[in-house]
């Protein structure tokens, strides 16, 4: 196991939106965060029957919230972490592991790497923000 990956770690806003389960919704966002020239750095999305919960990290918060407003659209606000970290067996485990000893729970996460990269982007939601910044600058 990797005890000490190498990592680097921001707070970030995470954007939570409801959409309608049906073909074109997401289409919609991503074409109207494109032309206002806002980046999605992740998403994650998760579905029930009638609607589905789009979560994304995106280059400018604000300007996107302001959008998604004038269209209609509810999103909600979250802080998380965005973690890039070694692509390497055991480096989820290690920063896993580090934030429980410290007592902090992982609310949700979602993470994605090429097979061939260096590196990956996990996007956490820790139960206490400052103490999982803490324990996890030490790595």
């Amino acid at each position: 196991m990797n005890q000490h990956p190498h990592i680097s770690l921001e707070p970030a806003t995470q954007l939570a939106l409801f959409l309608s389960n049906r073909p074109g919704a997401l289409a919609k966002v991503c074409e109207e965060l494109a032309k206002a020239e806002i980046n999605i750095h992740a998403l994650s999305i998760s579905d029930t029957v009638d609607h589905s919960i789009v979560r994304m990290v995106v280059s400018d918060t604000t300007r996107a919230l302001m959008l998604l407003g004038e269209g209609g659209m509810i999103a909600l606000e979250a802080e998380v972490l965005m973690i890039e970290s070694d692509n390497e067996p055991g480096t989820l485990a290690t920063i896993a592991e580090r934030l429980a000893k410290a007592g902090v729970n992982i609310e949700y996460a979602y993470l994605a790497t090429s097979v061939r990269s260096n590196t990956g982007l996990l996007i956490l939601r820790p139960s206490n923000m400052e103490s999982a910044l803490a324990v996890l600058r030490e790595l």
